[in-house]
């Protein structure tokens, strides 16, 4: 599987530190709509693999992610690129649309 579970204790490694944009998924197991962009999440991982790094961040277990990223609404993506905040969407996101967020990184 390339979506990769980030926590508070890898986050650093696996977000701040990546070579490649990084898109996380914030979402929770009792989330109908996070489970419903699950598969759309997982296939692009798969297809974006080496140009994008897929994270999953379960919010009831790393709530300070959660804090710190102001997440009020799941599921929640936060594209990031160099360890900076680029762009992010609440909601069920369609595959198009969560390759629209990806498009922010491609001009650099």
């Amino acid at each position: 599987m390339a979506v990769v579970t980030i926590t508070n204790e890898n986050f650093e490694d696996e977000v701040l530190a990546a070579k490649v944009p990084v898109i996380l998924d914030f979402w929770a197991e009792w989330c109908g709509p996070c489970k419903m962009q699950s598969p759309i999440f997982e296939a692009l991982s798969e297809e974006l693999a080496g140009k994008v790094k897929f994270g999953s961040v379960n919010v009831d277990e790393q709530a300070a992610l959660a804090l710190k990223y102001q997440v009020m609404s799941i599921p929640m993506l936060v594209v990031m690129q160099y360890g900076i905040f680029k762009k992010k969407a609440i909601g069920l996101q369609t595959r198009e649309e969560i390759l629209d967020l990806l498009a922010c990184c491609e001009a650099e």
